[in-house]
């Protein structure tokens, strides 16, 4: 399975479109993710229109736009082709994956190994990282369209699920 990670799009006005670079690099993925600060629902269309989305809440993202779109995850936890992935849109901290309780991110505390995901998917920083935490693979994409805070081409990232084995790569834009 083929999945398209995105974050941090911030785009303001609904006559505003993504990127065409956006599209070309989702081609030919089954599923899309957005992890948050998407602020107008017309950007989930957009990618709608390539593969099936779901998103999280982002801190920026107001629930009077965006609170009844049914793209919104309530319950950040997929189950994918053997793999388990918790989408957030802010970092899991504080020396373990699971993070204190917050509106964005209400997970309870995972202590016990089986209960930490494979992946966990996340943004807010505008900055792509791909790093590993106690077995756990942690993916930010970067901001596709506003990138260390300036409206530009950016990054998303593509996830490879099979099996149960995960593998993911930054996507520059170009």
């Amino acid at each position: 399975m083929l999945i398209g990670l995105l974050s941090d799009t911030h785009i303001a006005s609904s006559h505003e479109t993504l990127p065409p670079q956006i599209k070309d690099a989702l081609s030919g993925v089954e599923l899309i993710l957005h992890a948050g600060d998407i602020w107008i629902p017309s950007v989930l269309d957009e990618l709608e229109s390539v593969a099936p989305v779901m998103a999280a809440w982002g801190d920026d993202d107001m629930e009077a736009d965006l609170g009844a779109d049914r793209r919104m995850i309530k319950d950040h936890t997929l189950h994918l082709d053997g793999v388990t992935l918790w989408l957030t849109h802010v970092k899991p901290s504080y020396g373990r994956i699971s993070p204190k309780e917050n509106p964005y991110f209400p997970k309870p505390a995972a202590e016990d190994p089986e209960d930490l995901p494979d992946v966990i998917a996340f943004g807010h920083t505008h900055s792509a990282t791909i790093e590993h935490y106690k077995d756990v693979l942690l993916v930010n994409p970067g901001s596709a369209t506003f990138p260390d805070y300036v409206r530009k081409l950016g990054t998303l990232a593509l996830l490879t699920i099979d099996s149960g084995k995960v593998e993911a790569r930054i996507v520059p834009l170009q």
